[in-house]
């Protein structure tokens, strides 16, 4: 509810039963994280209110994700340019949400409608969360253990940067990484 009180749309998730996800469908292959289902089998559309919220996870303990391209979209990077890319922002700025999966796989929220630069768009293991896409939010289970935040959402009074300052300090943490991956 927390994230909705924000204005930011909620989606629910499939929940973490056993070392399998549940989203409500009997019949369901998918074995991941992803949206839930209603009781005929539609996926549930995101909303910020916080009744609909509530009657969802009153019938399940669904995991919470954040539909993006709706307010806000998220840069997915690898551990390490994550990691460069938060000591960069903390330093320079701008601030970030930043949460991080329990895969190691890092989340950058930022405002929403850029497109990736090109550096960053050559990079197979960089993924932009846009119009139609979603991602995990904290307390997300996994088998692995949870979704956190490294910068929380709190920590910036829930302002989201512009995508291309947070573009380009991952440029820079691409650069910086440069030689560390080629050692």
């Amino acid at each position: 509810m927390l994230y909705a009180r924000h204005g930011w749309n909620v989606l629910p998730g499939a929940y973490l039963a056993g070392d399998k996800f549940d989203c409500g469908t009997t019949s369901c292959p998918t074995i991941k994280c992803h949206p839930a289902h209603d009781d005929l089998g539609a996926q549930l559309r995101p909303t910020a209110d916080p009744d609909r919220i509530a009657t969802w996870w009153y019938r399940s303990p669904f995991n919470v994700l954040l539909p993006t391209g709706m307010g806000f979209d998220v840069l997915e990077v690898p551990a390490y340019l994550g990691a460069l890319a938060a000591q960069i922002l903390a330093e320079h700025g701008p601030r970030a949400p930043i949460s991080v999966a329990p895969s190691g796989r890092w989340m950058l929220f930022v405002a929403g409608g850029e497109p990736l630069r090109p550096e960053l768009d050559r990079q197979l293991d960089i993924v932009l969360h846009g119009k139609g896409s979603w991602v995990p939010a904290p307390p997300t289970r996994y088998p692995a253990g949870r979704v956190r935040w490294e910068v929380s959402p709190g920590t910036v009074n829930w302002a989201l940067p512009g995508s291309y300052p947070v573009q380009h300090a991952l440029v820079d943490a691409l650069q910086l990484a440069a030689p560390r991956q080629a050692a």
